[in-house]
């Protein structure tokens, strides 16, 4: 685990599992079919130009799909999209089986009844440890639908209230 030993990994998730993130899934239109994959790093990074970023593993097949086709839409979970959130985190899977989309103006899948989507190119990919940061530069972007974000929060998914 590079320079980092068992213990340490576990205490820093242990103690960056006390930040609370939305959860999203970033999919685009690969060689062979569309791909996407479950993040809790999407930030918003820049209004001018409008960028935003999230952290991929670098092993993941999705990624790499992602990458080659150099387009992405980020789709921002609402609070009922728990079970969407774990199909796109799992691996050898057909994430796409009964999942509704249409395609973003990018091409890249934009999935039904997310609370928002963001529609971007790649912009800039920069090494991060055992995850490639990718900053992506915003196209087109909407709000869907009216429900609260999914939250996760120390190793669970949960729900915000004002």
């Amino acid at each position: 685990m590079g320079d980092t030993s068992e213990l340490q990994a576990a205490e820093f998730r242990l103690v960056l599992g006390h930040f609370p993130t939305g959860v999203a899934v970033v999919t685009a239109t690969a060689a062979d079919g569309p791909v996407g994959l479950s993040v809790n790093s999407f930030t918003a990074v820049s209004l001018d130009p409008p960028l935003v970023s999230f952290c991929a593993d670098r092993r993941s097949r999705s990624w790499a799909g992602i990458r080659a086709a150099g387009a992405f839409c980020v789709n921002v979970l609402g609070e009922r999209q728990e079970a969407l959130s774990r199909v796109f985190a799992a691996r050898g899977v057909d994430k796409f089986d009964g999942v509704g989309w249409v395609p973003s103006p990018s091409g890249s899948p934009r999935l039904e009844g997310v609370v928002a989507w963001v529609d971007c190119t790649v912009d800039a990919i920069h090494e991060g440890g055992d995850h490639e940061i990718v900053v992506g530069r915003v196209h087109a972007l909407d709000v869907e639908g009216q429900d609260g974000p999914l939250v996760f929060y120390r190793g669970g998914y949960g729900r915000f209230e004002p």
